[in-house]
């Protein structure tokens, strides 16, 4: 039997150039970056401003089918497919989310693609990186604690305890926190209260960053957070708590995008990773117009499937960014398939073609979807060593029946050898179909008009029912002045309706919106539907006991 090598064993064996060879292909000067040791930069925003003239490259989204136990490979086909780009002769680079270090030590084990199509240095992206998930995590918490230290000290602002809705966040998966009490120990230690943690990556902190264009529009978007409400009912800010300013020198640095390369030596942006369903679960605004202006092609991803993470790619991060999507390649497998037409996850190594074909619904219902932005859309059918050539075969020719073109991608396996079919499919797409991009919905509908907007048209919903609550707060929002502000929705990524077990294409069914929150500051209204976690927790056993290091600080473990 052939041994397989692990994610880090073949990460560590990778031949790699200095982070300023990567940036001096593309034409990166040294006195825009900062260098963080050999392989790792951060790249100064001054670039945008030398090279606004330059017209942009075309940018690629990387999305999927509903997500599933057998796996899509999303990241891992994105970077293969630059890598497959520049086998191909042209000047391609990634965007992507750097991964958050809670899922790291949980369940994932790491998040930098996978098998011979990942980004390097890999330990360091997966971990600590360039620091600017701790940025946020102390930008964030110092806000918190300037919202307890006002209550305290007199309350001139009038806050009511019982209506702060900022949490602490911690990069780390703790269930225990997920609720607690603060203020506790007599009148010196504060107000007793109510709160709790989330991860950090689901801070709107990490929303802004990965959509403010610069540091003014940073430091400006932060002052609008909504951190509490007085007894009469008004929004407190960030900003009527002066405390922008001190959280934008902790985040001075963090919305510098990072520069690192996959293994075979291309340029890859890793900057931002909001949640993908809480927030728009994208990578940073900045790194993707970086690359835009330095590389000919830009590859990047949006979390989950396409229902969650294309849209909001597109309704929110391309709204805000004025980004122009020119083509988009929906991930599916032949595994997840099955998995979709009803097979049992431990059987999906058996041929099934009617269950592969059953299967193919949920692909059809997102390449329609895509194309309701009007964006042209290639399929990867990433393999697996199980799928069969009938299997293979058979998706190919149902892909043909979407009227959509399909590429086999064998990038895991391969790195951008196996990339190079889907990279001929992608540039022949741009070549031969022009985007009509457009929005699925105008800001100014009401905010009840734009969620079901988007339950109807992209997840396929009959209605949508409201809870008292959620109900009272669209009205209080739209009172306010919010209600302008685009949908964010937060459900179920295994599911296109709000029920995690309804898989394939769930029919006649309703979303139901049990709550409503303002993300003033990234700039979107927070539709909640079902049970949406934002403090995970670790499992029976974490990837974190399988890790170690040794003398000479080589790590062993991360995936």
């Amino acid at each position: 039997m052939v041994s397989i090598p692990s994610d880090i064993e073949i990460a560590a064996k990778a031949d790699k150039k200095t982070v300023k060879e990567i940036a001096g292909a593309l034409g990166i000067c040294s006195e825009e970056m900062e260098l963080f040791g050999r392989y790792k930069a951060k790249v100064s925003l001054e670039v945008l401003e030398r090279l606004k003239d330059t017209p942009d490259g075309k940018l690629i989204l990387v999305t999927a089918i509903s997500p599933t136990p057998a796996g899509e490979g999303k990241t891992t086909n994105a970077i293969g497919l630059v890598d497959g780009m520049n086998r191909l002769g042209r000047s391609a680079a990634a965007a992507l989310r750097e991964p958050s270090l809670g899922p790291s030590f949980g369940i994932k084990g790491g998040a930098a693609g996978g098998g011979y199509a990942q980004v390097i240095p890999m330990e360091d992206i997966n971990l600590h990186f360039t620091g600017d998930i701790h940025a946020i995590t102390y930008a964030h918490n110092l806000l918190a604690a300037m919202v307890d230290n006002h209550i305290h000290q007199g309350n001139e602002l009038d806050i009511d305890p019982r209506r702060v809705v900022l949490r602490r966040i911690i990069d780390l998966n703790d269930r225990a926190l997920r609720f607690i009490v603060n203020g506790l120990g007599g009148p010196k230690n504060g107000i007793p209260r109510e709160s709790g943690f989330d991860i950090s990556v689901a801070s709107e902190i990490m929303a802004i960053l990965c959509l403010a264009r610069d540091l003014e529009d940073l430091k400006e978007r932060m002052g609008k957070i909504v951190v509490a409400y007085t007894y009469r009912g008004d929004p407190v800010t960030a900003g009527d708590l002066e405390a922008q300013g001190a959280m934008a020198i902790l985040m001075k640095d963090a919305i510098k995008p990072n520069l690192v390369q996959t293994l075979e030596n291309n340029p890859a942006f890793i900057h931002g990773g909001p949640f993908a369903n809480i927030a728009h679960g994208c990578n940073s605004l900045t790194a993707t117009k970086v690359a835009l202006k330095t590389a000919d092609y830009v590859v990047t991803e949006a979390g989950f499937g396409a229902d969650l993470g294309a849209e909001k790619f597109f309704d929110l991060k391309c709204r805000y960014g004025e980004l122009k999507p020119d083509a988009v390649v929906v991930v599916a497998s032949v595994r997840a398939l099955k998995y979709h037409g009803g097979m049992d996850k431990d059987s999906l190594t058996v041929e099934n073609l009617g269950a592969l074909e059953r299967g193919a619904e949920n692909l059809r219902k997102h390449i329609e979807n895509i194309g309701k932005f009007g964006v042209p859309a290639v399929v990867a059918i990433n393999a697996f060593p199980t799928d069969t050539e009938q299997e293979l075969k058979k998706l190919a020719d149902l892909c043909k029946g979407f009227d959509v073109p399909t590429a086999l991608s064998q990038v895991w396996e391969k790195g951008g050898e196996g990339g190079t079919e889907l990279a001929h499919r992608v540039l022949e797409t741009l070549e031969k179909k022009e985007s009509n991009f457009n929005y699925l919905y105008e800001t100014d509908l009401p905010i009840r008009e734009k969620i079901h907007i988007i339950a109807r048209e992209i997840y396929g919903a009959r209605g949508v029912d409201y809870s008292g609550e959620a109900d009272s707060e669209m009205d209080r929002f739209e009172a306010l002045g919010y209600g302008d502000l685009p949908i964010c929705v937060a459900k179920t990524q295994y599911s296109l309706s709000d029920d995690p077990s309804k898989i394939g294409v769930p029919e006649d069914f309703s979303i139901t919106v049990r709550e409503v929150r303002l993300s003033a500051g990234a700039g979107f209204i927070v539709a909640i539907a079902g049970d949406i976690m934002t403090m995970p927790g670790l499992p029976k056993r974490p990837a974190a006991c399988n890790m170690d290091v040794n003398e000479r600080g080589e790590i062993t473990g991360l995936f």
